[in-house]
Protein backbone atom coordinates (compact mmCIF):
# COMPACT_ATOMS: atom_id res chain seq x y z
CA UNK A 1 0.00 0.00 0.00
CA UNK A 2 2.80 2.36 0.91
CA UNK A 3 4.64 1.58 -2.33
CA UNK A 4 1.46 2.21 -4.31
CA UNK A 5 1.04 5.68 -2.76
CA UNK A 6 4.74 6.40 -3.24
CA UNK A 7 4.44 5.50 -6.92
CA UNK A 8 1.23 7.53 -7.35
CA UNK A 9 2.69 10.61 -5.67
CA UNK A 10 6.07 10.07 -7.42
CA UNK A 11 7.92 10.96 -4.23
CA UNK A 12 11.31 9.92 -5.64
CA UNK A 13 10.90 11.98 -8.80
CA UNK A 14 13.10 15.09 -9.07
CA UNK A 15 11.84 16.14 -12.51
CA UNK A 16 11.07 19.83 -12.83
CA UNK A 17 8.22 20.69 -15.12
CA UNK A 18 9.55 23.09 -17.78
CA UNK A 19 7.92 26.49 -17.91
CA UNK A 20 6.10 27.58 -21.07
CA UNK A 21 8.00 30.04 -23.21
CA UNK A 22 5.64 32.95 -22.42
CA UNK A 23 4.73 31.89 -18.87
CA UNK A 24 5.24 35.32 -17.27
CA UNK A 25 3.04 37.16 -19.77
CA UNK A 26 0.35 34.47 -19.47
CA UNK A 27 0.31 34.57 -15.67
CA UNK A 28 0.34 38.36 -15.52
CA UNK A 29 -2.68 38.47 -17.84
CA UNK A 30 -4.40 35.77 -15.79
CA UNK A 31 -3.79 37.67 -12.56
CA UNK A 32 -5.11 40.90 -14.08
CA UNK A 33 -8.22 39.09 -15.32
CA UNK A 34 -8.85 37.58 -11.88
CA UNK A 35 -8.33 40.97 -10.26
CA UNK A 36 -10.81 42.63 -12.63
CA UNK A 37 -13.41 39.91 -11.99
CA UNK A 38 -12.85 40.17 -8.22
CA UNK A 39 -13.38 43.93 -8.38
CA UNK A 40 -16.61 43.49 -10.35
CA UNK A 41 -17.83 40.84 -7.91
CA UNK A 42 -16.93 43.02 -4.92
CA UNK A 43 -18.82 46.02 -6.29
CA UNK A 44 -21.81 43.83 -7.21
CA UNK A 45 -21.96 42.44 -3.66
CA UNK A 46 -21.71 45.95 -2.21
CA UNK A 47 -24.44 47.19 -4.54
CA UNK A 48 -26.77 44.32 -3.57
CA UNK A 49 -26.19 45.03 0.10
CA UNK A 50 -25.02 41.48 0.81
CA UNK A 51 -21.55 42.65 1.80
CA UNK A 52 -21.05 44.51 5.04
CA UNK A 53 -17.37 45.55 4.91
CA UNK A 54 -15.43 45.46 8.17
CA UNK A 55 -12.42 47.32 6.72
CA UNK A 56 -12.02 50.34 4.42
CA UNK A 57 -12.61 49.69 0.72
CA UNK A 58 -9.03 50.48 -0.30
CA UNK A 59 -7.74 47.79 2.08
CA UNK A 60 -10.00 45.23 0.45
CA UNK A 61 -8.70 46.13 -3.00
CA UNK A 62 -5.13 46.03 -1.68
CA UNK A 63 -5.63 42.48 -0.36
CA UNK A 64 -7.05 41.37 -3.71
CA UNK A 65 -4.13 42.96 -5.59
CA UNK A 66 -1.53 41.32 -3.32
CA UNK A 67 -3.16 37.92 -3.73
CA UNK A 68 -3.26 38.34 -7.51
CA UNK A 69 0.44 39.35 -7.47
CA UNK A 70 1.33 36.16 -5.65
CA UNK A 71 -0.54 34.12 -8.27
CA UNK A 72 1.67 35.65 -10.98
CA UNK A 73 4.57 33.51 -9.64
CA UNK A 74 2.51 30.37 -9.09
CA UNK A 75 4.40 28.41 -11.78
CA UNK A 76 7.88 29.89 -11.34
CA UNK A 77 7.94 29.50 -7.52
CA UNK A 78 4.95 27.21 -6.83
CA UNK A 79 5.80 26.18 -3.26
CA UNK A 80 6.59 29.73 -2.14
CA UNK A 81 3.41 30.92 -3.85
CA UNK A 82 1.17 28.40 -2.06
CA UNK A 83 2.58 29.41 1.33
CA UNK A 84 1.92 33.08 0.55
CA UNK A 85 -1.56 32.25 -0.77
CA UNK A 86 -2.37 30.41 2.47
CA UNK A 87 -1.07 33.38 4.45
CA UNK A 88 -3.20 35.77 2.38
CA UNK A 89 -6.21 33.52 2.90
CA UNK A 90 -5.62 33.50 6.66
CA UNK A 91 -5.12 37.27 6.95
CA UNK A 92 -8.16 37.95 4.77
CA UNK A 93 -10.28 35.47 6.73
CA UNK A 94 -9.32 37.07 10.07
CA UNK A 95 -9.55 40.74 9.07
CA UNK A 96 -12.11 40.62 6.23
CA UNK A 97 -14.09 37.36 6.36
CA UNK A 98 -16.80 38.77 4.14
CA UNK A 99 -14.20 39.38 1.38
CA UNK A 100 -12.68 35.90 1.64
CA UNK A 101 -16.13 34.38 1.16
CA UNK A 102 -16.46 36.01 -2.27
CA UNK A 103 -16.32 33.64 -5.27
CA UNK A 104 -13.36 35.11 -7.20
CA UNK A 105 -10.98 35.31 -4.20
CA UNK A 106 -11.84 31.67 -3.54
CA UNK A 107 -10.76 30.85 -7.12
CA UNK A 108 -7.45 32.65 -6.55
CA UNK A 109 -6.76 30.54 -3.46
CA UNK A 110 -7.79 27.42 -5.35
CA UNK A 111 -5.39 28.30 -8.17
CA UNK A 112 -2.52 28.68 -5.71
CA UNK A 113 -3.00 25.21 -4.20
CA UNK A 114 -3.53 23.64 -7.63
CA UNK A 115 -0.30 25.18 -8.98
CA UNK A 116 1.78 23.96 -6.03
CA UNK A 117 0.95 20.34 -6.89
CA UNK A 118 0.93 20.80 -10.68
CA UNK A 119 4.31 22.59 -10.87
CA UNK A 120 6.19 21.93 -7.62
CA UNK A 121 9.44 19.92 -7.47
CA UNK A 122 10.91 17.77 -6.09
CA UNK A 123 7.79 15.84 -5.22
CA UNK A 124 8.80 14.88 -1.70
CA UNK A 125 9.25 18.57 -0.86
CA UNK A 126 5.84 19.30 -2.42
CA UNK A 127 4.25 16.72 -0.12
CA UNK A 128 5.87 18.26 2.97
CA UNK A 129 4.88 21.84 2.08
CA UNK A 130 1.30 20.86 1.19
CA UNK A 131 0.94 18.74 4.35
CA UNK A 132 2.15 21.56 6.60
CA UNK A 133 -0.04 24.11 4.81
CA UNK A 134 -3.12 21.89 5.01
CA UNK A 135 -2.48 21.17 8.68
CA UNK A 136 -2.37 24.91 9.30
CA UNK A 137 -5.54 25.57 7.29
CA UNK A 138 -7.59 22.86 9.03
CA UNK A 139 -6.18 23.90 12.39
CA UNK A 140 -7.47 27.37 11.66
CA UNK A 141 -10.89 25.91 10.79
CA UNK A 142 -10.97 24.04 14.11
CA UNK A 143 -10.04 27.22 15.94
CA UNK A 144 -12.83 29.10 14.15
CA UNK A 145 -15.38 26.43 15.03
CA UNK A 146 -14.29 26.33 18.66
CA UNK A 147 -13.69 29.97 19.47
CA UNK A 148 -14.87 31.97 16.45
CA UNK A 149 -18.09 32.31 14.50
CA UNK A 150 -19.79 29.03 13.54
CA UNK A 151 -22.28 28.36 10.73
CA UNK A 152 -24.70 27.25 13.43
CA UNK A 153 -24.87 30.87 14.62
CA UNK A 154 -26.75 31.76 11.45
CA UNK A 155 -29.54 29.24 12.08
CA UNK A 156 -32.95 30.94 11.81
CA UNK A 157 -35.78 28.40 11.74
CA UNK A 158 -36.06 25.47 14.09
CA UNK A 159 -33.61 22.65 13.21
CA UNK A 160 -35.21 19.54 11.68
CA UNK A 161 -32.14 17.42 10.80
CA UNK A 162 -30.55 14.46 12.53
CA UNK A 163 -27.61 16.50 13.90
CA UNK A 164 -27.41 19.27 16.42
CA UNK A 165 -26.67 22.75 15.00
CA UNK A 166 -23.10 22.71 16.35
CA UNK A 167 -22.24 19.30 14.86
CA UNK A 168 -23.99 20.17 11.61
CA UNK A 169 -22.01 23.39 11.31
CA UNK A 170 -18.70 21.58 11.84
CA UNK A 171 -19.60 18.81 9.35
CA UNK A 172 -20.72 21.37 6.79
CA UNK A 173 -17.50 23.40 7.04
CA UNK A 174 -15.28 20.33 6.90
CA UNK A 175 -17.13 18.90 3.90
CA UNK A 176 -16.83 22.15 1.96
CA UNK A 177 -13.12 22.51 2.70
CA UNK A 178 -12.39 18.84 2.04
CA UNK A 179 -13.99 19.12 -1.39
CA UNK A 180 -12.34 22.51 -1.97
CA UNK A 181 -8.79 21.51 -1.10
CA UNK A 182 -9.14 17.89 -2.26
CA UNK A 183 -10.27 18.97 -5.73
CA UNK A 184 -7.43 21.48 -6.10
CA UNK A 185 -4.78 18.98 -4.99
CA UNK A 186 -6.18 16.04 -7.00
CA UNK A 187 -6.51 18.00 -10.23
CA UNK A 188 -3.00 19.41 -9.69
CA UNK A 189 -1.57 15.90 -9.28
CA UNK A 190 -3.32 14.73 -12.45
CA UNK A 191 -1.97 17.76 -14.33
CA UNK A 192 1.57 17.04 -13.11
CA UNK A 193 1.39 13.35 -14.04
CA UNK A 194 0.04 14.22 -17.48
CA UNK A 195 2.90 16.66 -18.08
CA UNK A 196 5.40 14.09 -16.77
CA UNK A 197 4.12 11.39 -19.09
CA UNK A 198 4.21 13.81 -22.01
CA UNK A 199 7.83 14.65 -21.19
CA UNK A 200 8.72 10.94 -20.99
CA UNK A 201 7.09 10.30 -24.37
CA UNK A 202 8.93 13.26 -25.92
CA UNK A 203 12.24 12.00 -24.54
CA UNK A 204 11.53 8.51 -25.79
CA UNK A 205 10.67 9.92 -29.21
CA UNK A 206 13.97 11.82 -29.27
CA UNK A 207 15.81 8.69 -28.17
CA UNK A 208 14.15 6.63 -30.90
CA UNK A 209 15.03 9.31 -33.44
CA UNK A 210 18.65 9.39 -32.25
CA UNK A 211 18.86 5.61 -32.33
CA UNK A 212 17.31 5.53 -35.79
CA UNK A 213 19.84 8.07 -37.00
CA UNK A 214 22.65 6.06 -35.40
CA UNK A 215 21.40 2.85 -37.03
CA UNK A 216 21.26 4.57 -40.40
CA UNK A 217 24.76 5.91 -39.91
CA UNK A 218 26.01 2.47 -38.88
CA UNK A 219 24.32 0.89 -41.88
CA UNK A 220 26.00 3.47 -44.12
CA UNK A 221 29.38 2.73 -42.55
CA UNK A 222 28.84 -1.01 -42.99
CA UNK A 223 27.95 -0.49 -46.64
CA UNK A 224 31.02 1.67 -47.16
CA UNK A 225 33.19 -0.99 -45.56
CA UNK A 226 31.72 -3.57 -47.93
CA UNK A 227 32.42 -1.29 -50.88
CA UNK A 228 35.93 -0.68 -49.61
CA UNK A 229 36.56 -4.44 -49.53
CA UNK A 230 35.19 -4.75 -53.05
CA UNK A 231 37.41 -1.88 -54.15
CA UNK A 232 40.41 -3.62 -52.63
CA UNK A 233 39.56 -6.83 -54.48
CA UNK A 234 39.07 -4.98 -57.76
CA UNK A 235 42.34 -3.09 -57.52
CA UNK A 236 44.28 -6.15 -56.37
CA UNK A 237 42.91 -8.27 -59.23
CA UNK A 238 43.62 -5.75 -61.98
CA UNK A 239 47.04 -4.81 -60.63
CA UNK A 240 47.95 -8.52 -60.56
CA UNK A 241 46.77 -8.93 -64.16
CA UNK A 242 48.70 -5.84 -65.24
CA UNK A 243 51.80 -7.21 -63.52
CA UNK A 244 51.55 -10.51 -65.36
CA UNK A 245 50.95 -8.83 -68.73
CA UNK A 246 53.82 -6.43 -68.15
CA UNK A 247 56.16 -9.37 -67.43
CA UNK A 248 55.05 -11.11 -70.61
CA UNK A 249 55.58 -7.93 -72.65
CA UNK A 250 59.09 -7.55 -71.27
CA UNK A 251 60.04 -11.10 -72.26
CA UNK A 252 58.62 -10.85 -75.79
CA UNK A 253 59.79 -7.30 -76.49
CA UNK A 254 62.84 -8.31 -78.59
CA UNK A 255 61.89 -11.80 -79.74
CA UNK A 256 58.23 -11.41 -80.71
CA UNK A 257 57.09 -7.78 -81.01
CA UNK A 258 53.54 -8.76 -81.99
CA UNK A 259 53.21 -10.62 -78.66
CA UNK A 260 54.41 -7.49 -76.87
CA UNK A 261 51.70 -5.40 -78.54
CA UNK A 262 49.15 -7.98 -77.50
CA UNK A 263 50.29 -7.80 -73.87
CA UNK A 264 50.25 -4.01 -73.89
CA UNK A 265 46.68 -4.05 -75.19
CA UNK A 266 45.68 -6.33 -72.30
CA UNK A 267 47.45 -3.99 -69.88
CA UNK A 268 45.59 -1.01 -71.33
CA UNK A 269 42.23 -2.81 -71.14
CA UNK A 270 42.85 -3.94 -67.56
CA UNK A 271 43.85 -0.43 -66.54
CA UNK A 272 40.74 1.10 -68.12
CA UNK A 273 38.50 -1.51 -66.57
CA UNK A 274 40.10 -0.97 -63.14
CA UNK A 275 39.64 2.80 -63.40
CA UNK A 276 36.01 2.39 -64.45
CA UNK A 277 35.16 0.03 -61.60
CA UNK A 278 37.00 2.25 -59.10
CA UNK A 279 35.01 5.28 -60.26
CA UNK A 280 31.74 3.35 -59.94
CA UNK A 281 32.56 2.14 -56.44
CA UNK A 282 33.90 5.49 -55.23
CA UNK A 283 30.82 7.23 -56.60
CA UNK A 284 28.59 5.19 -54.28
CA UNK A 285 30.67 6.36 -51.31
CA UNK A 286 29.74 9.99 -51.92
CA UNK A 287 26.72 11.37 -50.08
CA UNK A 288 24.60 14.37 -50.93
CA UNK A 289 25.64 17.46 -49.01
CA UNK A 290 28.81 15.84 -47.67
CA UNK A 291 30.66 18.86 -46.28
CA UNK A 292 33.39 16.73 -44.72
CA UNK A 293 32.83 18.23 -41.29
CA UNK A 294 35.87 17.55 -39.08
CA UNK A 295 35.51 15.19 -36.15
CA UNK A 296 34.83 16.91 -32.79
CA UNK A 297 37.62 17.40 -30.29
CA UNK A 298 38.43 18.93 -26.91
CA UNK A 299 37.35 22.40 -28.02
CA UNK A 300 33.86 21.08 -28.84
CA UNK A 301 33.10 19.70 -25.36
CA UNK A 302 31.93 23.14 -24.18
CA UNK A 303 29.34 23.26 -26.99
CA UNK A 304 28.26 19.72 -26.06
CA UNK A 305 27.66 20.88 -22.46
CA UNK A 306 25.68 23.90 -23.70
CA UNK A 307 23.48 21.58 -25.76
CA UNK A 308 22.80 19.36 -22.74
CA UNK A 309 21.96 22.45 -20.66
CA UNK A 310 19.42 23.46 -23.30
CA UNK A 311 17.75 20.06 -22.86
CA UNK A 312 17.11 20.83 -19.16
CA UNK A 313 20.03 19.32 -17.21
CA UNK A 314 22.09 21.72 -15.07
CA UNK A 315 25.73 21.13 -16.05
CA UNK A 316 28.83 23.04 -14.99
CA UNK A 317 31.94 23.07 -17.18
CA UNK A 318 35.58 23.75 -16.27
CA UNK A 319 38.95 23.49 -17.99
CA UNK A 320 42.17 22.88 -16.08
CA UNK A 321 45.66 23.32 -17.57
CA UNK A 322 49.01 23.14 -15.84
CA UNK A 323 50.21 25.69 -18.38
CA UNK A 324 48.26 27.88 -20.83
CA UNK A 325 47.71 26.36 -24.27
CA UNK A 326 48.25 22.75 -23.22
CA UNK A 327 44.68 21.78 -24.14
CA UNK A 328 45.20 23.17 -27.62
CA UNK A 329 48.10 20.74 -28.09
CA UNK A 330 45.94 17.66 -27.47
CA UNK A 331 46.08 15.49 -30.64
CA UNK A 332 42.87 15.20 -32.62
CA UNK A 333 42.53 11.46 -32.08
CA UNK A 334 42.80 11.89 -28.28
CA UNK A 335 40.46 14.90 -28.34
CA UNK A 336 37.85 12.85 -30.22
CA UNK A 337 38.01 10.10 -27.59
CA UNK A 338 37.62 12.68 -24.78
CA UNK A 339 34.62 14.21 -26.57
CA UNK A 340 32.94 10.83 -27.15
CA UNK A 341 33.50 9.87 -23.52
CA UNK A 342 31.87 13.08 -22.25
CA UNK A 343 29.04 12.68 -24.76
CA UNK A 344 28.30 9.11 -23.68
CA UNK A 345 28.49 10.01 -19.96
CA UNK A 346 26.06 12.94 -20.32
CA UNK A 347 23.69 10.84 -22.44
CA UNK A 348 23.65 8.15 -19.74
CA UNK A 349 22.84 10.79 -17.09
CA UNK A 350 19.88 12.08 -19.09
CA UNK A 351 18.51 8.63 -19.91
CA UNK A 352 19.29 6.48 -16.88
CA UNK A 353 19.82 8.74 -13.82
CA UNK A 354 17.69 10.79 -11.44
CA UNK A 355 20.44 13.45 -11.33
CA UNK A 356 19.32 17.09 -11.40
CA UNK A 357 22.84 18.42 -12.01
CA UNK A 358 26.22 17.30 -13.28
CA UNK A 359 29.74 18.66 -13.78
CA UNK A 360 32.23 18.23 -16.61
CA UNK A 361 35.93 18.97 -16.10
CA UNK A 362 38.54 18.71 -18.87
CA UNK A 363 42.18 18.67 -17.78
CA UNK A 364 45.53 18.83 -19.55
CA UNK A 365 48.34 18.03 -17.11
CA UNK A 366 52.12 17.90 -17.18
CA UNK A 367 53.37 15.54 -14.50
CA UNK A 368 56.63 13.86 -13.62
CA UNK A 369 55.84 10.75 -15.66
CA UNK A 370 54.42 12.47 -18.72
CA UNK A 371 51.68 14.64 -20.18
CA UNK A 372 48.04 13.60 -19.89
CA UNK A 373 44.60 14.74 -21.01
CA UNK A 374 41.51 13.65 -19.13
CA UNK A 375 37.79 14.29 -18.82
CA UNK A 376 35.72 13.77 -15.67
CA UNK A 377 31.90 13.75 -15.55
CA UNK A 378 30.17 13.65 -12.14
CA UNK A 379 26.49 13.59 -11.24
CA UNK A 380 24.43 13.53 -8.04
CA UNK A 381 21.77 11.03 -9.03
CA UNK A 382 20.82 7.41 -8.66
CA UNK A 383 20.00 4.82 -11.35
CA UNK A 384 16.45 5.31 -12.60
CA UNK A 385 14.40 2.13 -12.58
CA UNK A 386 13.28 0.60 -15.86
CA UNK A 387 15.78 2.53 -18.00
CA UNK A 388 18.60 0.02 -18.35
CA UNK A 389 20.65 0.46 -21.51
CA UNK A 390 22.53 -1.98 -23.71
CA UNK A 391 25.89 -1.32 -22.03
CA UNK A 392 27.54 -0.61 -25.36
CA UNK A 393 28.40 2.94 -24.30
CA UNK A 394 30.52 1.73 -21.37
CA UNK A 395 32.11 -0.88 -23.62
CA UNK A 396 33.05 1.88 -26.07
CA UNK A 397 34.62 3.93 -23.25
CA UNK A 398 36.75 1.00 -22.14
CA UNK A 399 37.79 0.24 -25.71
CA UNK A 400 39.03 3.82 -26.11
CA UNK A 401 40.93 3.54 -22.83
CA UNK A 402 42.61 0.34 -24.05
CA UNK A 403 43.36 1.77 -27.50
CA UNK A 404 45.13 4.83 -26.04
CA UNK A 405 46.80 2.99 -23.16
CA UNK A 406 44.87 5.16 -20.70
CA UNK A 407 43.20 4.79 -17.32
CA UNK A 408 39.54 4.90 -16.37
CA UNK A 409 37.43 5.24 -13.24
CA UNK A 410 33.84 4.43 -14.15
CA UNK A 411 31.19 3.62 -11.57
CA UNK A 412 29.18 4.81 -8.53
CA UNK A 413 30.79 7.15 -6.00
CA UNK A 414 30.89 6.40 -2.29
CA UNK A 415 29.42 9.84 -1.57
CA UNK A 416 26.55 9.29 -4.00
CA UNK A 417 26.15 9.80 -7.70
CA UNK A 418 28.23 8.41 -10.57
CA UNK A 419 31.71 9.16 -11.88
CA UNK A 420 33.20 8.77 -15.35
CA UNK A 421 36.87 9.74 -15.38
CA UNK A 422 39.11 8.83 -18.30
CA UNK A 423 42.81 9.74 -18.68
CA UNK A 424 44.86 9.38 -21.87
CA UNK A 425 48.65 9.81 -22.11
CA UNK A 426 49.95 12.45 -24.54
CA UNK A 427 53.72 12.02 -24.30
CA UNK A 428 56.35 10.56 -22.02
CA UNK A 429 58.25 13.09 -19.91
CA UNK A 430 61.94 13.41 -20.66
Amino acid sequence: MRQRWTRFLALDDTWRRPLPRAWLRQDVLSALAFLALAAVGLEAARSLGVLTPSRPLWEQYLVLAVTALVVVWRRRYPLTAVVLVAAAMFVTGVLMPELMAQFIPQLLYLLGFFSAVAWGAPRRRVLVVIAVTMLFMFGWIVWQLRWGDSPSDAVGAAPTGLMSPGVAGAVYVFLINAVYFGSALSVGQVAWRTARQRDVLERQARTIEEQSTELQRQATLDERMRIARELHDVVAHHVAVIGVQAGAARKTLTRRPEGTADALQHIEASAREAVGEMRALLGTLRTDGDDRTPQPGVADIRALVDQVRADGLRVSYDEVETRPGLLADVPQVVGLSLYRTAQEALTNIRRHSTAASASVVVRALEEADGRFAEVEVLDDGRPRGGTGGSGLGLVGMRERITAHGGLGDIGPRETGGYRVRVRFPLAVAR
